[in-house]
């Protein structure tokens, strides 16, 4: 495993914090501040839209740079972000600080999944991914409860402060460990090029299938505190640690999604979002069993991020002429499913559905990104087929039978 793996996870390590950490930490934030719940809702609203903004806007202005220095300028501005958030006199510059690190996010794992890939051989691409996204995982299971407990005995503002020094380290990690050119062969390519690989309907797609397959798993996740206390009857100081649970399965699902991946990512996504979805349906059925709870808890972590480092990779490989922006979207296209879950889940609850509903419209929103995904599928072994039937009535090798050709190979190769 090349190093510098390790330092792109830590960055992510260090961003996953940026990002969750702050629901632990509301109370204390709103009560310095003098602001209500739902405006200190706002530092976690306001940085996921963010995160969308960065990831299209700011990888497309840093396309046609090299990626190791743009990866170092992300993190200076995250860490700039935090460093905001730690020192602000008030609200409002809190949120500056907010959306300063979040622009950082989308772009990061954007540009730095396509590092991870071309760090290894081709047969590895998503495992590389799947260890980046692993510092994300560990933010949820370690950064998150060990920085929420930091923010209640110190101040939430030394949770800021650690998460900026983690950043720092990060950086220097990246400027020492990261190559500048990897085992793959993408290079970085001009705004046009990169815009060019969304005339793929394969990307599309794949952006589709990300928007409702995480979504439906972050829609049952966002009120999941209600339904413990509320369906399942867990005394509220015990949910952080069934949280380490579910993040457990986060990590465990994010390794496992990511080796399958690599040996079929058609088939991993439509084995995983089917599971997901049995796993959804389960939990709304027997969600007053706190024994069945706790598996179901670990199951959707498990599942429900099994399919990050296989939506990553399947966008970029349809997009593999020119990655970055794709790849960019696709991170924005995580945090569209964020937003539309909880929005369809706060919809269930005010409409009196009870505190499964929000489970319950998981399942429903992961059943269409399974359909999604099976219409992609079969369309890519369609057109698979239809080159190699036109390499053999040309008698043209079958890896130069299409523009792309090295690509139509490696579908060939993945697909069957």
């Amino acid at each position: 495993m090349p190093i510098g793996l390790i330092a792109l996870a830590l960055g992510g390590f260090g961003i996953g914090l940026t990002e969750f950490v702050i629901m632990g930490l509301l109370p204390e934030v709103a009560a310095d501040f003098q602001a209500s719940e739902a405006t200190a809702g706002w530092l976690i609203s306001g940085y996921a839209l963010a995160v969308v903004v960065g990831a299209l806007v700011l990888t497309a202005a840093v396309t046609r740079f090299e990626r190791k220095p743009v990866l170092a300028v992300l993190l200076v501005l995250f860490i700039a972000g935090n460093l905001i958030s730690a020192i602000a006199p008030d609200y409002g510059m809190m949120m500056v600080g907010r959306i300063i690190a979040a622009l950082a996010h989308g772009a990061f794992f954007g540009i730095g999944a396509v590092v991870a890939a071309d760090m290894v051989a081709p047969t590895k691409k998503a495992g590389a991914i799947a260890i980046m996204f692993t510092g994300l995982t560990a933010a949820n299971v370690l950064g998150v409860p060990f920085g929420t407990m930091l923010g209640q005995a110190a101040g939430w503002r030394s949770t800021f402060w650690a998460i900026t020094v983690i950043g720092a380290i990060a950086l220097a990690g990246i400027l020492a460990l990261v190559p500048k050119t990897g085992h793959g062969d993408t290079t970085p390519g001009t705004l046009r090029s990169e815009l060019g690989a969304f005339r793929s309907g394969q990307v599309w797609l794949s952006i589709l299938v990300t928007i409702l397959g995480y979504g439906g798993m972050f829609g049952a996740f966002t009120y999941i505190a209600f339904t413990l206390t509320e369906v399942s009857g867990f005394a509220a100081p015990t949910v952080p640690w069934l949280l380490i649970v579910f993040g457990v399965g986060l990590f465990v699902g994010n390794t496992i999604g990511g080796k399958a991946a690599d040996r079929n990512v058609d088939r991993t996504l439509v084995v995983v979002l089917s599971v997901l979805m049995v796993v959804l349906v389960g939990f709304a059925l027997t969600a007053g069993n706190q024994v069945l709870t706790v598996v179901s808890i670990v199951l959707m972590g498990g599942f429900g991020f099994a399919t990050v480092p296989g939506l990553q990779m399947r966008v970029m490989k349809y997009a593999s002429s020119a990655p970055t922006l794709a790849s960019g979207a696709n991170i924005g296209a995580f945090n569209v499913g964020n937003a539309l879950g909880a929005w369809l889940g706060g919809v269930t609850i005010t409409a009196g559905l009870g505190y499964t509903s929000p489970i319950w419209a998981g399942a429903g929103i992961t059943l269409l990104g399974l359909v999604v995904m099976i219409i992609a599928a079969v369309g890519a072994k369609r057109a698979v087929r239809q080159t190699s039937a036109d390499a053999d009535t040309e008698g043209v090798p079958e890896a130069h039978a299409a523009p792309g050709g090295r690509v139509a190979a490696e579908h060939i190769a993945v697909l069957h």
